[in-house]
């Protein structure tokens, strides 16, 4: 593999580094790249995505890495790690902490400090693997969270019009697991995240059933929010959701695939036990992991032993260790044809996938 060197926003050389894209991803598959910027600063980081589009090379933005499912045969272009650091508080009794951090920090560091703050509103979002420029993309949610509740803005580097551009939450056309960021993929890279968190000791409502059981309390009603990330963490480890060297069910990328919204009439066509819950907009949502479950491919399953569902959860599909792309790929689209055949609903992909396709 070759590499070359971008020239940083003072006339420095970035960090340039040969590797495999599986070193940078939580599934720890991928081919090579052929060069890889480690960018630590904003400028830095606006500089060598700029100089690439204007060299007419392909860009890959990799932080976390958590999302990713990437070609055995790796990318053709410039890959830009995304190394940035910072938060900034504004806080006030009134208002609450507005807190500004940086795309490149990790994500369950700002909770945990949100948590030992006394910021509300993302204690039920502890674990989540990644970076915080990638939350509002994804507008990543879980046990009845959503960054989408707390973000006041969001500034991003405007590929095409080649410029920085603040985004307000109400235009940042947050959907469920979707956003503006991720409907044009190619425009937009996040630099921060401005979020609006209140103040206080007890959570936000419980919205999950299966968290409040686990808090004692019922759903609407306010815990701890120490309590309420210490078991969410317990929970998402025992479904092989936190990241952990030596677990091979944490080797993936979280949830393979979302979880549909249908309409009200192939809602009632499934099966009286399957999970039902209505959506404000006249949709309802079921369970990815239900319909996987129920479709034949419980947890464990897997044709060849190297990649396999999670033995703890049916939505995650894992590196047992030496697998390839191309072998998870296989098995993700057995499920998918599998569950379409069973129920008619065809599941969509939750990370994105570079270089192949499903």
């Amino acid at each position: 593999m070759g590499a070359f060197v971008v020239p940083g926003p003072l006339g420095r050389a970035a960090s340039v580094a040969d590797m495999d894209l599986a070193e940078l991803t939580t599934l720890r598959l991928g081919g090579p790249a052929r060069a890889v910027i480690e960018a630590t600063t904003e400028d830095h980081l606006i500089d060598a995505v700029r100089v690439a589009d204007e060299a007419g090379d392909p860009v890959l933005l990799v932080a976390g890495g958590s999302n990713l499912v990437v070609a055995d045969e790796g990318v053709p272009g410039t890959v830009v790690r995304v190394l940035t650091r910072g938060i900034s508080v504004d806080s006030d009794a009134c208002s609450g902490a507005t807190v500004t951090v940086a795309a490149g920090e990790p994500w369950d560091d700002v909770v945990a400090r949100a948590v030992a703050e006394g910021w509300t509103g993302v204690e039920a979002l502890s674990g989540i693997p990644g970076s915080t420029g990638a939350t509002p993309i994804q507008n990543v949610g879980a046990y009845g969270q959503e960054v989408s509740q707390t973000i006041a803005s969001v500034r991003a580097y405007d590929r095409y019009d080649r410029r920085v551009r603040t985004f307000h939450s109400i235009d940042c056309g947050f959907g469920y697991r979707h956003s503006r960021f991720k409907a044009e993929p190619q425009r937009f890279v996040v630099l921060s995240v401005a979020f609006q968190l209140p103040l206080g000791d007890l959570s936000a409502p419980i919205a999950y059933a299966e968290l409040a059981r686990t808090l004692g309390v019922e759903v609407g009603e306010r815990a701890p929010i120490t309590d309420v990330r210490d078991a969410v963490l317990a929970l998402r480890r025992g479904k092989g959701m936190v990241l952990d060297d030596a677990d091979h069910d944490t080797w993936s990328a979280g949830s393979f695939f979302t979880n549909p919204l249908l309409t009200p009439d192939m809602a009632s066509a499934l099966p009286p036990d399957a999970p039902r819950f209505e959506q404000p907009d006249g949709t309802v949502k079921t369970s990815a992991a239900w319909l996987i479950d129920h479709a034949g491919f419980g947890r464990g399953y897997g044709t060849t032993g190297r990649v396999t569902v999670s033995t703890k959860h049916a939505l995650a599909l894992t590196n047992r260790g030496d697998a390839t792309t191309s072998e998870l790929l296989t098995l993700a689209r057995e499920i998918r044809d599998g569950v379409r055949t069973a129920y008619g609903i065809t599941l969509v992909n939750e990370p994105v996938l570079v270089g192949c396709e499903l």
